[in-house]
């Protein structure tokens, strides 16, 4: 083999890889919409403004699964996306300044 071969076959494999480990958790309860579409596959921008609507609506997520109730997410996008769902509570509170 040489070094052509061998660095091609690493660019090819770094291309086909690289997305697989580039999506990072996505917290349905305080993403926004931009946020919510480019962090989900199957979900552009429409899709994610009804999830923020939603929310908005009904208050947090409790888990992943209520995703499907939102009009034109289903069942099969949220198993698609599972990995990438982190289902957050409420805003840490901020520590004191220290005295």
């Amino acid at each position: 083999m040489n070094i052509r071969t061998i660095l091609g076959s690493l660019v090819l494999s770094l291309a086909l890889f690289a997305p697989a480990f580039a999506a990072s958790p996505v917290d349905i309860n305080s993403a926004d919409a931009q946020t919510l579409a480019d962090g989900l596959n199957g979900i552009g921008l429409s899709k994610a403004q009804a999830i923020v609507a939603y929310r908005n609506e009904h208050g947090p997520f409790s888990n992943a699964d209520q995703l499907a109730e939102v009009k034109g997410i289903g069942q099969a996008l949220v198993e698609k996306n599972r990995d990438s769902i982190v289902v957050g509570g409420k805003a840490k509170a901020k520590a004191a300044p220290a005295s």
